[in-house]
């Protein structure tokens, strides 16, 4: 049985991600804006009451941030899914920029997940072969040809390269950093015509946690299995 911590639990892949691990009997603490607000995760919870935990994150927020760090106590923590991210401004063409917009993409898509990764490094250390898990997107791949969605792709492109730098600095302590693709997903920023199911990408993930080594660290992972260049 792992301890999971998923950020942006509250909807989509992460709302899928909680209970895909709490199915089959791991220990979660999903996190959300407002945990109050959300229906589909207060359901997760009524389901698996003794499995499942629900924290307050604001991830672009240092005080909520270090908060939620404090609240895990002594606690040890195997597995790290940092999953909340924003698909951006509306204007974001690399000939229409709308520049606040994306810079508030970065802190949430870049900036969050290190800093929320650093927090709770003191918990992932007292885990068991520690992992941590970034959702990116085939779209921040410099091998992608696209040229829509500059701020979401550059973001995306931005922490890959972060989270391969924590795989370096990690790697020592035996702590798995990966990224993965979760495929084109039926969320709200997916849209309804996207391929995959949340519940369809969640159970990918899931396999790719269980898959995650410090031999293989870092990797650019798929959710079918694969992985794809960085």
């Amino acid at each position: 049985m792992a301890t999971i911590l998923i950020t942006g639990a509250n909807r989509g892949i992460g709302l899928a991600l909680v209970e895909c691990f709490a199915a089959r009997g791991d220990r979660v603490i999903a996190t959300a804006r407002d945990p109050s607000t959300v229906e589909g995760l207060a359901a997760v919870v009524s389901r698996f009451p003794d499995l499942v935990e629900v924290h307050a994150l604001e991830v672009t927020d240092p005080v909520s941030i270090a908060a939620l760090a404090a609240r895990l106590d002594d606690r040890p923590l195997d597995v790290l899914i940092n999953n909340a991210g924003v698909i951006g401004p509306q204007r974001q063409s690399s000939l229409d920029m709308d520049f606040a917009g994306w810079l508030d993409t970065f802190r949430v898509n870049t900036l969050a997940p290190l800093a929320v990764a650093q927090a709770l490094l003191p918990a992932l250390r007292r885990g068991d072969h520690a992992k941590i898990l970034t959702v990116s997107t085939a779209m921040g791949s410099m091998a992608a040809k696209g040229s829509d969605r500059v701020a979401y792709r550059s973001s995306k492109a931005a922490v890959n390269k972060v989270m391969q730098c924590l795989a370096t600095d990690l790697r020592g302590e035996g702590i798995a950093v990966a990224v993965c693709h979760p495929g084109w997903v039926k969320t709200e920023m997916g849209g309804d015509g996207a391929e995959l199911t949340p519940e369809m990408s969640a159970t990918g993930i899931t396999r790719i946690v269980d898959r995650m080594s410090i031999g293989h660290s870092p990797a650019f992972h798929v959710w079918d299995g694969t992985t794809m260049q960085w």
